[in-house]
């Protein structure tokens, strides 16, 4: 808790303003309003000017945190910052944090609008139709390429961000520090350490940490605090004993002032001032309550219970009183009430006083909490906003109100995709109070299945018991979660089972249900490799919607058909779809925090990679993979951590790709998915192959064999498995470290199987390999051959990453192939084509040159290396960046470029890549 001060934000607008499809005017307002204003000062905060300037002095530093418990003055201290800031003509922009930013959704909306007044260009969408135009992932990518861009001096800054749980919030809030500008920065205060990478950016000098200890107030700075500000009349051991006794926590400060303002004895207040913080808010808090008259005093504890205050919704709850003048009243006497501007004026309660409100109310009044959430919530159902008139009825206790108001709009919610609000709700009901509502029951599974996944799921669903329910409407629901928990656990064959008694019942009155159970099976089917009768079943699932269907349907049903065509090598059709099935989430909600549109949005961010639009790819897989995790979706963890790893690799951050695989195997073993465990296996063998440790990959791939397992993927047709799969994975080895002819025979077979199967894309693949065996074991004319069809292939659907992926040899099999259609001069050479092989090459970045053979090798070293040159080498061969060979070697950046220069003196070397090369033949490195 900061200290009391005007125009903080409402800890309840994002939940009490449910979605945010049309928010009127005036909620929009009032919403920005409290969010993007920082508190205005009082008189009575003293100037940190220490602190300001240390922030000026400070131009490497991407991050500054203000980090410190409740009650240290961060946001007084974040806001004296922004207003020196300003006076140094640095542009500046604010937004307070709340719970309900832990929606992607709301968190990208309230940033966005904070970027746009940083920037001053255009404000965010104010039409329902104009927030429909894009996706999560495209104002994500918008707000991150918005700041990169701008080149004048400027600060955001984000306060209250212990406030932020959500690892997908937490991904986009590091994508920015990454991609900051010189001149850029971002102030974030907190009580708690952040999840944002603060140790790379502390080692690399991009990091200012103001803690508790430097907000705490000297002995200086509490006279003049309680003297000049307050305006309070104490001895000089009187200060020097509240000095002692708060240890300049400031918040302590201000409450012990308020106390004191007209105290007869000020030195036994202050020795009777002691205690844990807790204990120090409530009792001052007593202190301040008691000396209020008694209309005032019934006032505050009757509107604790509400964490956002304005004069309707007060007088609802206490209809004897002008709450406009009592709020008027309480604001200009300072008593703990925030006021947030606006068209409708309204306030919040500081956290502590509030809670020490609600415990008095409940001590005095027993049961008078249970009426006033009643009431509120009854304002709230006037309002038209069912959010948080269901919010008040469960934190009343009056379940019976939020059974009927769910019994009302839960399926609206399900439709739009409200897994994770609906989940919440449902936890805090009373099973009993479920056990004869089998309507309600089944949303709760619903819910279940798409936050907490498949096991938790069927335990729930076995509790309820509806796995024998008659009613039809029930049962419609029941055989639709059934596949779709099946396949979920990777049980597609029962999956099949089970759906097929489900398809032969269709339509139902349930339409939610009927589409959600052709989407599940339409998914099976194309696991299954039927991918004809996916394309059916869907077809007649639009015919039995009409162009009705739900958000998350259409989401759903938009992915299983991009990944047939993925499959099937429609790669530019495959992306077209996927961004139609993540921007379907947004029709009824602003943007969808559902794990479908995770869903969707992996496979979006799958089709970016492809395209070697790495950052944006990065920076949609931080918002969806965490999802996809939650839920357990297979598929979708290894897509999306796979990706995660290549990017990290591809940016030199070696560790960090290994470990991102670590937490991908660790996952798979917790959640028994021996498919995710074998996937992180066979892609760490990937880059130690890439490293040039060719028998630690070979161990890798040894540790990743389970027959049954890849018997099993072999018949199936699925997402993470099509490119990567254990023969694949054992014959790439035997390209690069093996035996090259016996993989070339063996790939072609397997390249004519994958045709006949219509895998259109790990045909090609296959190809590509193929060329590579063919080039490494010294036939150059076929290898050429082989890969003049992969290049026309490729092309024609965009693909990139997939020839990209398989590393220098391919670079190099390029390389050479571009040279020899050079000496050819062909007068037919596809313009297009030719423009797609120089993007290959650029993508392939630096490829090492050929160095001639000697009789003795040590003739190309022209001085020894030292020791630690040799160690710089060996990193730069495994793929380390400059920055974190580094942090590695702790030494900083400049270091490493002098032994890099160093190194290419003594090898004859002209790069990086081709010092390698020249190690490698000298035995320097392995």
């Amino acid at each position: 808790m900061n200290m009391p001060i005007p125009n903080r934000k409402s800890d309840s607008i994002g939940r009490t303003e449910g979605t945010l499809t049309a928010p009127s005017a005036s909620t929009r307002k009032a919403l920005l309003s409290s969010k993007l204003n920082p508190p205005t000062f009082r008189a009575s905060q003293v100037p940190r000017r220490h602190l300001n300037e240390q922030v000026v002095d400070a131009p490497t530093g991407k991050l500054v945190l203000v980090r410190a418990p409740a009650g240290f003055g961060k946001t007084t201290t974040m806001a004296q910052i922004a207003a020196h800031l300003q006076e140094n003509e640095v542009a500046t922009a604010w937004l307070t944090l709340d719970e309900a930013d832990n929606d992607v959704s709301r968190f990208l909306w309230c940033l966005q609008s904070a970027v746009s007044r940083l920037l001053q260009d255009d404000p965010p969408a104010d039409t329902a139709e104009e927030q429909r135009n894009g996706t999560a992932g495209d104002v994500a990518l918008d707000i991150v390429a918005r700041l990169a861009r701008e080149r004048g001096a400027f600060t955001l800054f984000l306060d209250d961000f212990e406030r932020i749980r959500e690892q997908a919030v937490l991904g986009l809030v590091r994508q920015i520090i990454e991609h900051l500008p010189r001149r850029g920065q971002l102030v974030i205060g907190s009580r708690t350490l952040p999840d944002l990478t603060l140790g790379r950016l502390r080692a690399h000098g991009h990091l200012l940490e103001i803690d508790a200890a430097q907000l705490r107030f000297t002995p200086e700075e509490t006279a003049d605090f309680l003297l000049c500000k307050r305006g309070l009349a104490l001895a000089q051991h009187e200060l020097e004993r509240i000095q002692d006794r708060t240890e300049g926590w400031v918040t302590a400060l201000w409450l012990a002032s308020l106390a004191l303002e007209g105290h007869d004895a000020p030195s036994e207040f202050i020795e009777r001032f002691s205690g844990a913080d807790r204990a120090i808010a409530e009792y001052l808090a007593e202190e301040v309550l008691a000396r209020q008259n008694a209309q005032t005093r019934d006032f505050l504890l009757q509107t604790s219970v509400l964490r956002h205050l304005n004069v309707p919704l007060c007088q609802a709850l206490v209809p004897g009183v002008d709450c406009e003048a009592m709020l008027e009243r309480l604001d200009a006497a300072n008593v703990f009430l925030t006021p947030i501007e606006g068209e409708q004026r309204s306030y919040r309660y500081h956290s502590l006083f509030a809670d020490f409100l609600r415990a008095t109310l409940e001590r005095e009044r027993p049961g008078a909490a249970r009426d006033l959430h009643r009431a509120a919530s009854e304002w709230y159902e006037t309002q038209d906003r069912p959010v948080p008139a269901i919010d008040h009825a469960l934190e009343g206790g009056d379940h019976a109100r939020a059974i009927s108001l769910l019994n009302e709009h839960a399926d609206s919610l399900l439709a739009k995709g409200r897994m994770r609000l609906l989940a919440r709700w449902f936890d805090a009901l009373p099973a009993q109070m479920l056990r004869d509502n089998p309507h309600l029951q089944v949303v709760h599974i619903w819910a279940v299945c798409f936050t907490r996944g498949p096991h938790e799921t069927l335990a729930l669903l076995d509790s309820t018991g509806l796995m024998e329910t008659r009613d039809p409407a029930i049962r419609a629901h029941i055989q639709s979660i059934e596949p779709l928990v099946l396949a979920m656990m990777d049980r597609h064959d029962h999956a099949y089972i089970r759906g097929q008694t489900g398809l032969e019942r269709l339509p139902t009155d349930s339409p939610f249900a009927d589409m959600a159970l052709i989407n599940a099976m339409a998914n099976v089917y194309s696991v299954l490799g039927r991918h004809d009768e996916a394309h059916a079943l869907l077809d007649k699932g639009r015919d039995i919607e009409g162009g009705h269907s739900s958000e998350f349907n259409v989401m759903y049903s938009e992915s299983v058909e991009g990944i047939i065509d993925l499959q099937e090598g429609r790669q530019r059709q495959a992306a077209a779809r996927f961004r139609l099935a993540v921007n379907a989430s947004r029709r009824g909600l602003s943007f969808s925090h559902s794990s479908g549109n995770a869903w969707a949005g992996v496979l979006h961010a799958s089709t970016l990679y492809e395209a070697d639009q790495l950052a944006e790819a990065a920076r949609l897989l931080h918002v969806y993979v965490p999802l996809a995790r939650d839920v357990g979706l297979a598929d979708h963890m290894i897509l999306g951590d796979t990706m995660l790893s290549r990017i990290a690799f591809h940016n030199g951050d070696v560790d960090g790709a290994f470990q991102i695989l670590t937490g991908l195997e660790h996952i798979g073993r917790v959640r028994q998915l021996d498919r995710v465990v074998a996937g992180a296996r066979l892609e760490r063998s990937r880059l130690l192959l890439l490293q040039g440790h060719g028998r630690a990959a070979l161990q890798e791939l040894e540790r990743a064999e389970d027959p049954d397992l890849w018997c099993w993927i072999a018949r199936m047709r699925l997402t993470a498995n099509d490119l990567e799969y254990l023969e694949l994975a054992r014959l790439r080895w035997e390209i690069n470290a093996g035996d090259a002819d016996r993989a070339s025979a063996d790939l072609a077979a397997a390249h004519d199987q994958a045709r006949l199967a219509t895998r259109h894309r790990r045909a090609l693949k296959l190809a590509l390999l193929r060329a590579m065996a063919l080039y490494r074991a010294g036939a150059p004319a076929e290898a050429f051959e082989q890969f003049t069809g992969v290049l026309r292939e490729a092309c024609g659907e965009g693909f990139l990453r997939l020839i990209v992926d398989e590393g220098p040899l391919a670079g190099r099999l390029l390389r050479d192939f571009n040279a020899d259609r050079k000496g050819r001069q062909s007068s037919s050479d596809d313009p297009i084509l030719q423009e797609y092989r120089e993007r290959l090459l650029e993508a392939f970045g630096h490829l090492p040159a050929d160095t001639p053979e000697t009789d003795d090798p040590r003739q190309g070293l022209i001085e020894p290396l030292t020791r630690k040159e040799i160690r710089v080498l060996q990193l730069l061969a495994e793929g380390y960046s400059n920055s974190a060979m580094a942090e590695k070697l702790f030494v900083s950046d400049s270091t490493v470029r002098t032994h890099l220069r160093n190194i290419n003196a003594k090898l004859g070397a002209r790069s990086r890549t081709q010092a390698v090369a020249i190690a490698r033949r000298l035995g320097l490195i392995g």
